[in-house]
């Protein structure tokens, strides 16, 4: 079983909760609230703008294309590059680190860890 960091656990239990939720941003907070005990990891902004972005992109199962409230442009773009480099090169296992460089980006903060958990759940279409 692929064990994935907190912000890909996240990703992955916001879908859950936002199931039976209004608020797919809201439950990305409550899925948080669950897996981090620090209030600034709670609010983390790169990896949560990822997250949204791809869902704004309907790039994410079951969720539709729309506005989400991804806060991040940069992060969104970051994290939609990610998604394409993955489709495109039919990429069955990558690191994070590897697909940051694979992406010729400089900062990484947790973004690809939320696209390849959902990449290895199977929850990008």
């Amino acid at each position: 079983m692929k064990k994935y960091n907190k912000y890909g656990l996240t990703a992955i239990k916001t879908l859950e909760i936002y199931k039976t939720a209004e608020s797919l941003r809201e439950s990305w907070f409550s899925a948080a609230a669950e897996l981090f005990d620090s209030e600034s990891s709670q609010n983390k902004g790169c990896p949560r703008s990822s997250f949204l972005g791809l869902c704004e992109e309907g790039l994410i199962k079951e969720i539709s294309k729309g506005e989400y409230g991804s806060d991040s442009t940069k992060n969104k773009t970051h994290a939609i590059e990610a998604v394409t480099y993955l489709k495109e090169n039919k990429v069955e296992f990558i690191s994070t680190k590897e697909l940051w460089s694979k992406l010729n980006i400089k900062s990484h903060n947790s973004q690809m860890d939320v696209v390849l958990a959902l990449w290895h759940k199977g929850l990008i279409v």
